[in-house]
């Protein structure tokens, strides 16, 4: 919802997202919207770090190595023991925890050699919203390899994050749960963002429902306003008139 949203009132941050290949439903809100708006009954949301350990398993399976990118530096040493040991094929060919300000053109340099040379064939990228979409539209180009953006599922995976009860996630709440436990760094995203998110999907469900009035006004012809507008299709008939 926070990324949806900042995209809707960023256009710039807007073209980031919809320059990629994937964007998927992160969250209960956004599945429910896409649901209301379009019909797609998805049963479930594509939960970040259930996407990022399946596509560790499959990595596994094809003895793919990835690369971690993102999170403190003890988050990463803690991550890659919990994934190894979680997915025991799996290859990590290398991980950089980057500081948290702007990198200068010889540290990004440097960033991207690392990754190409340590022969990784998945990055993975969790600096957070909006800094991980980000950071992948600009090294798209420069790394030839899938770029997954993973959010907080780097702290979820080694355990320096709690995480939200199930009954929570599955009605919506993980935001209300991460909310309780860090009120000082996420108060101001929820109170600013949720709002925008309802505005939004009530705009965007009004218009649609009105487009698909005028649809049907259009198709229906009106024998009051207009009588020679309309004419009788003609019936075929197998038997005698």
């Amino acid at each position: 919802m926070h990324g949806l949203t900042l995209g809707a009132i960023d256009s710039a941050f807007g073209s980031v997202l919809n320059s990629f290949e994937i964007l998927t439903p992160d969250g209960q809100p956004v599945r429910w919207g896409l649901n209301l708006l379009h019909g797609l009954g998805m049963p479930d949301r594509v939960y970040g770090p259930t996407l990022m350990l399946r596509v560790c398993e499959a990595a596994a399976q094809q003895s793919a190595g990835i690369y971690l990118y993102g999170g403190r530096p003890e988050v990463l040493a803690r991550l890659v023991n919990r994934l190894t040991e979680r997915v025991p094929d799996l290859q990590v060919a290398g991980f950089r925890s980057p500081p948290f300000r702007p990198l200068t053109a010889q540290e990004d340099a440097a960033d991207v050699r690392a990754i190409l040379e340590s022969g990784a064939r998945i990055v993975f990228v969790g600096l957070g919203c909006p800094r991980q979409e980000q950071w992948a539209a600009a090294h798209r180009d420069r790394l030839p390899l899938p770029i997954v953006c993973v959010g907080a599922a780097f702290d979820l995976h080694a355990g320096t994050l709690r995480q939200a009860p199930a009954w929570m996630q599955a009605h919506g709440l993980e935001w209300l749960f991460r909310l309780l436990i860090e009120p000082r760094r996420l108060w101001r995203r929820y109170a600013k963002h949720i709002p925008i998110y309802i505005y939004l999907l009530a705009r965007e469900y009004a218009r649609l429902r009105l487009a698909s009035r005028r649809s049907e006004e259009q198709c229906i012809p009106s024998l009051e306003t207009d009588p020679e507008s309309w004419s009788p299709e003609p019936v075929a008939s197998s038997g005698t008139t």
